[in-house]
């Protein structure tokens, strides 16, 4: 799917999104895997303090750790690569 059409998916509907299709969006946001504990995939970016926690439910992420990226990428002012498209 493409990226923008994505990003705009997630933004009005949070819930219910794909977990391959977040690890995509947030990849074309420039975070890359840290590393990963358990159920946890730790992403970190190198514009952002914080990083980003992800879990895969069942196929679906999780509502709130969406949240948390699309407020990293309005808070940090992240814009999508370019090459990711």
């Amino acid at each position: 799917m493409n990226k923008k059409k994505l990003l705009a998916i997630v933004i009005n509907n949070p819930k219910n999104v794909r977990y391959v299709d977040f690890v995509s969006l947030i990849e074309a946001f420039g975070f890359e895997l840290y590393r990963t504990k358990g159920s946890h995939n730790i992403y970190k970016h190198p514009k952002v303090v914080e990083i980003l926690n992800t879990q895969n439910l069942k196929g679906k992420a999780k509502t709130y750790q969406i949240e948390q990226f699309l407020d990293y990428v309005e808070d940090y002012g992240l814009e999508m690569e370019e090459y990711h498209d």
